[in-house]
């Protein structure tokens, strides 16, 4: 039996239409899972609507303990208050929102030679530090930019480096952790310095401060380098954060190659008590794939039980 078949049937009884729709009767969690995965607004927007607080209230109804908000700095500020009262009254954790990145241009690798380049990287990161303390988040996303054909390697490496500890500097005082996120450069996103798990690990020793980790997105390593695992555990020292969503197609696990039910099972052994990010869209669409999608991480989380 593979996993989506044993999702139609293992599972069915236990997150049925009566189950979610009935929840709002009862104070119990519909499940109790063993990480803390964070859903993102408007992956369960057929079931809760659009409005925030009552996604939040949704996703912690169904057990779900943290939540990722990666635009939550362009939010009004009055929103961003809201969603870090309801996240307290839940007691759910804030996980990622991004403090700052550049899809197109070299930046960070550039940045020692181009001191225009350095403030607005500085104000981003200094307005994470406000974003942070109205959502009692602990960790922002950077994505330090892309790289310069016309200079050496190693010196944009120094350059991204000197920039991390410049960001350091104000993260630091704040409490503040910047993950850094390698990203595919093969499907999504072409031109960027950050590709590698070993890559910003060795970034993170070199600038050697707690305000620099690593945001482990499965997602973008299987198309990269794929060796999951053990890239968990050669770099885990330096992870702060883990990321999901399959390959192909970046869905809710279950919907393709990567096996992260043994996945899940590893980081829970090795004692992860973080977020890990459901940064992923949904396989099906409705009301139906939104329970699918539940579904598949009941199944997944599930790795101390017997598969049938």
């Amino acid at each position: 039996m593979n996993r989506r078949d044993f999702l139609a049937t293992g599972t069915a009884s236990v997150v049925g239409a009566s189950a979610i729709e009935g929840l709002a009767a009862t104070s119990a969690p519909a499940h109790k899972f063993k990480l803390n995965y964070a859903p993102h607004f408007g992956m369960f927007r057929n079931h809760a609507g659009t409005d925030l607080v009552a996604q939040l209230q949704f996703m912690a109804e169904q057990g779900f303990t943290a939540l990722e908000d990666n635009g939550a700095p362009d939010r009004p500020i009055a929103d961003q208050e809201t969603i870090g009262k309801t996240l307290a009254d839940l007691k759910m954790t804030m996980g990622v929102f991004v403090a700052t990145k550049d899809f197109n241009n070299p930046t960070f690798a550039v940045a020692t030679w181009k001191p225009e380049l350095r403030e607005p990287i500085l104000k981003d990161i200094r307005n994470a530090v406000d974003v942070a303390k109205r959502l009692n988040a602990k960790w922002c996303t950077v994505v330090p930019g892309c790289y310069d054909t016309r200079l050496d390697w190693d010196y944009q490496t120094a350059s991204v480096v000197d920039m991390f500890r410049r960001c350091a500097e104000i993260c630091e005082k704040a409490g503040l952790v910047m993950v850094m996120e390698p990203l595919n450069t093969r499907r999504d996103h072409p031109k960027l310095f950050l590709t590698k798990i070993g890559q910003g690990y060795s970034i993170c020793r070199a600038v050697n401060s707690p305000s620099v980790k690593i945001l482990y997105d499965m997602y973008h390593q299987q198309i990269t380098e794929g060796n999951i695992i053990p890239n968990i555990d050669l770099a885990y020292s330096e992870v702060a954060y883990f990321q999901v969503g399959d390959n192909p197609g970046r869905k809710e696990p279950t919907s393709g190659e990567m096996n992260y039910r043994n996945i899940f099972k590893h980081i829970h052994g090795k004692g992860f008590t973080g977020v890990v990010g459901m940064e992923h869209g949904n396989a099906k669409p409705g009301k139906e794939g939104e329970k699918a999608l539940i579904d598949a991480y009941v199944w997944s989380d599930s790795f101390d039980k017997p598969m049938v």
